[in-house]
């Protein structure tokens, strides 16, 4: 794959990661989730070709 590509992926990867974290420690301080487990689906979709790419995990809250 092309140096252009390589960037462009770890630059959507990075965002998603950076992002989605974010969003799950707001959610788990606002819910006062510490100490809980909680199920969680990460989805990826390319709509144009036809591609989705799931991934699930558990999730603990900090303290």
């Amino acid at each position: 794959m092309s140096d252009d590509f390589n960037m462009s992926m770890r630059k959507f990867l990075k965002q998603v990661g950076v992002t989605s974290q974010q969003a799950i420690e707001d959610a788990i301080r606002n819910a006062d989730g510490s100490g809980k487990s909680y199920a969680v689906k990460a989805v990826v979709t390319i709509e144009e070709l036809g591609m989705t790419h799931e991934v699930t995990g558990t999730i603990t809250g900090g303290e």
